[in-house]
């Protein structure tokens, strides 16, 4: 039995969940941040918020399906899983990434925003 297209379709649950989960975290939790560095302007916020969430999604789903390709048939199930354990791995580890970063810039904004109205 060729188990890529069964790996290729549990890459794909997997790495599309986790980014719609961490999306919608960032989303419901960054308001927040965002809301203070536009001075309680919630329009400005929500609507820099959904841009945001529409840049995570096509950067991480867009990656994901860039590196969808598993070049070798995998012929078991101990090679199925190693192989979606490496792929899913580093979709996570990029999440992460890309999560850090987001807190970073809006920290940054926030701190240059403080600074400013003192």
């Amino acid at each position: 039995m060729n188990y890529n297209v069964v790996s290729y379709a549990i890459y794909l649950v997997i790495t599309i969940s986790l980014t719609i989960w961490v999306a919608r975290t960032l989303l419901n939790n960054g308001r927040i941040f965002l809301v203070d560095i536009f001075s309680g302007n919630q329009e400005m916020a929500n609507s820099v918020n959904n841009l945001l969430q529409v840049g995570f999604y096509l950067i991480n789903i867009g990656y994901a399906l860039s590196v969808l390709t598993i070049y070798e048939t995998l012929f078991d199930l101990q090679a199925m899983l190693e192989g979606l354990s490496v792929k899913v791995g580093t979709i996570i580890l990029i999440l992460g990434a890309m999560h850090f970063f987001n807190l970073f810039v809006l920290f940054k904004l926030r701190s240059k925003n403080q600074y400013q109205v003192k």
